[in-house]
């Protein structure tokens, strides 16, 4: 894959989740600035998660038509309204409404990226993959950043208008891009993914690796409102997530290869159901510090399985339909992020820390159910 190409696709991926990241930790000042509740704050996060299921399912096949692309464009587009519908949103209709739209910019350009990327060099998969996930990541710990920096200095809209100068310079690199587009006769004809999960290998993958967002799902809502509520200091919310997302940053390339060689199934089950684990200790430990200690180890783990879903999908899905099958992964993913942070939100109001216990539980089940499934398959390596 061209340099320029590569650098310009990771830098939409990387921007579009520093956007997720800054909201995120800006939870807690939606809450005390404009009167919004907790079961409300889960709301705004769960619309981003339910429209990029939307997206990834309605919008993302028409990359395997000859229009990935337009997608990309299509996507960085709404995430640049989103961010600035969220900048200068003062009330929850409105930050609703710019978490939609970033939301569905997301799900429409990912999908198209991963197939650019996936195709470009088969052979080195894993690798590129795992950029792809360090892109995401080290935007994502950027954002709390970017945030706790420009928020006391400059109000809330800061770091969104920051967010939006940069994507507005990505997009117009990516118009002058010339990529490798399927061809329009060889396209798949079928119009969703859906009968994809006839294949037990998908279908066994869409299990385990939903189990990941219903990890993010509760975490990203509750996090900083928890930390708010065992009076831990405001800068430690804000850290932890950097302390969890920088081993993957540097990590996820390695992870990458691992996981390609060492068996995406396999990579996939370890590191979720030691995440699972993770997630027990959340809700069990009340001293911050000590969670900061946790919230490292956790992003180790992650860091060096977290790209075995997107691989596993890659190896058994018809190449012809690969954004499809991209796309129907990342969304049902997206979708139980979105129906979990919302339950995660108003579970919280009722047994407050124990959310994550209940989190655990419903990882393990999917995981086990995941590895019955495609049980025939967990030997699979790239």
């Amino acid at each position: 894959m061209k340099n320029r190409q590569l650098f310009l696709l990771l830098s939409a991926s990387a921007l579009s989740t520093m956007s997720y990241g800054v909201m995120f930790t800006m939870l807690d000042d939606f809450r005390d600035k404009y009167s919004i509740a907790e079961s409300k704050l889960g709301l705004i996060v769960a619309a981003g998660f339910i429209t990029g299921f939307l997206a990834n399912v309605l919008i993302a096949p028409f990359a395997d038509k000859g229009h990935a692309k337009k997608l990309i464009l299509l996507g960085v587009s709404m995430e640049i309204i989103g961010a600035l519908t969220m900048a200068f949103g003062g009330s929850f209709p409105i930050l609703l409404l710019g978490r939609f739209l970033t939301g569905l910019g997301s799900g429409s350009s990912e999908p198209a990226s991963r197939r650019l990327i996936i195709l470009a060099n088969p052979n080195d998969m894993g690798r590129n993959l795992g950029l792809s996930v360090s892109a995401g990541i080290a935007g994502f710990s950027l954002g709390p950043i970017l945030s706790a920096v420009t928020v006391g200095a400059f109000g809330l809209a800061a770091p969104f208008l920051i967010i939006v100068v940069m994507l507005s310079v990505v997009l117009v690199g990516i118009t002058q891009l010339r990529v490798t587009e399927a061809e329009i006769e060889d396209a798949p004809t079928q119009r969703l993914a859906f009968d994809l999960l006839k294949n037990r290998a998908i279908l066994g993958i869409v299990f385990i690796g939903v189990s990941l967002f219903v990890m993010i799902g509760t975490f990203d809502s509750i996090w900083s409102v928890m930390m708010d509520d065992i009076h831990a200091p405001t800068w430690v919310a804000s850290v932890g997530i950097t302390v969890f997302a920088l081993p993957m940053l540097f990590l996820a390339p390695v992870g990458g290869r691992f996981t390609q060689t060492f068996g995406p199934y396999k990579a996939s089950i370890y590191g979720l159901t030691l995440g699972s684990l993770f997630m027990i200790l959340y809700g069990t430990i009340g001293i911050p510090y000590i969670m900061l200690g946790i919230g490292l180890f956790h992003g180790m783990v992650d860091g060096l399985t977290i790209t075995g879903g997107s691989a596993a999908i890659a190896l058994v899905a018809p190449q012809q339909r690969l954004a499809s099958a991209q796309g129907l992964y990342g969304g049902l993913q997206t979708l139980t992020g979105g129906i979990t942070a919302g339950l995660a939100g108003l579970t919280y109001e009722h047994i407050g820390r124990g959310t994550f216990l209940a989190c655990s539980a419903l990882m393990m089940l999917l995981i086990a159910t995941g590895s019955w499934i495609a049980r025939d398959y967990l030997k699979i390596k790239g």
